[in-house]
């Protein structure tokens, strides 16, 4: 079959923090033209697919400071405590059972369509409040509900995803009884075998979503497929800790992209709104992360990125060159002038 590039609309998995990674990493350049082909295609369509359906709620769970008035907001204020590093949380766990990058992403994934379903599904079945009770009652019984599980829930959606990585341990029931002992929770293996089944069940089952850093990995692929002079193994490395800082700066860096698309410091709450288009695609944070880590890896000129960029996933060049540009005025601190870019 003759070689041609790849120039389909963009998938694989992981990110990184210790050392106990490096008995998995992807080997590039092992999958053919129409493999890749099919993968882009599929993502691209999966990606559409979310943003089309998106739920108003997307992204609460995956915030380190708290935006907005909806049910999920509410139970966002209560559990600020333990939600302000929700994404560091998880990122930790799975660097100490030793997961792969990919678990904490997928998890994260799973936990965030698993609440925003189950809170929504609990407010709905709540009793109607009297007369003087207001939605306090109701917020109230929910949170009464949460309070003693919201840690096992998040510990279940690490199992869960753990078992959807390729080249992982799977995080069996001993291991989360004596992990979470460990973080001072007490469950029994039925417990949590009960958590998971509430979670597949709430999510009817559909758990294996993509995330962020499959659409990064598999456009990775395709830029070394297309170009086999890419340094994609030191790109990879570097791709793997943008996104993974992108994660832990979500707030910031999304706010900052806001307001430089509206030309406004102060967003109102539509334009936030309306904003979820742009928060929620995978597909337009991946290409940015990747432009990002190109710049700093300086392999080769900016512009010829961003070419490459958009020929493979048809996003606007300008689009992904302002996101990187925020990520990297991010990563540098806002007052470091790109003068590259």
């Amino acid at each position: 079959m003759e070689s041609k590039p790849l120039n389909t609309p963009s998938t694989k998995m992981r990110i990184g923090s210790s050392n106990s990674y490096k008995l998995h990493e992807l080997k590039f350049g092992a999958a053919s033209h129409d493999i890749l082909a099919d993968f882009l295609i599929n993502l691209n369509s999966k990606n559409r697919e979310h943003l089309e359906n998106v739920s108003e709620h997307a992204g609460a769970f995956k915030q380190s400071r708290l935006v907005g008035q909806s049910h999920c907001y509410f139970v966002l204020m209560k559990y600020s405590d333990t939600l302000y590093l929700l994404p560091e949380s998880v990122f930790l766990i799975c660097e100490v059972l030793r997961l792969e990058p990919f678990t904490a992403y997928q998890a994260i994934e799973i936990l965030e369509r698993f609440m925003i379903n189950h809170i929504e599904e609990m407010f709905a079945a709540a009793p109607p409040s009297g007369a003087d009770g207001g939605k306090g009652d109701i917020y109230g019984s929910v949170l009464i509900k949460l309070s003693d599980k919201f840690m096992l829930l998040v510990f279940s959606c690490v199992q869960l995803a753990s078992k959807l990585a390729l080249h992982c341990s799977i995080v069996d029931n001993s291991t989360a009884v004596k992990f979470l002992q460990c973080l001072g929770y007490s469950y029994t293996k039925e417990t949590l075998l009960e958590s998971e089944l509430n979670i597949l069940k709430t999510l009817n089952f559909y758990i294996s979503v993509p995330n962020p850093l499959t659409y990064v990995e598999t456009l990775l692929e395709v830029l070394g497929y297309n170009d086999s002079d890419v340094p994609i193994k030191y790109l990879h490395k570097i791709t793997q800790l943008v996104l993974q800082f992108v994660y832990l700066q979500r707030n910031p860096i999304y706010h900052n992209l806001l307001v430089a698309t509206i030309e406004n410091s102060t967003p109102s709450e539509v334009q936030r709104v309306k904003f979820l288009s742009v928060t929620e695609d995978s597909m337009l944070l991946a290409v940015s992360v990747i432009a990002a880590s190109a710049f700093i890896l300086n392999y080769t000129t900016w512009d010829q990125v961003l070419e490459e960029l958009r020929c493979i996933t048809g996003i606007n060049g300008e689009s992904i060159s302002d996101f990187s540009h925020i990520i990297l005025k991010q990563i540098m601190g806002s007052g470091t002038p790109l003068k590259s870019l």
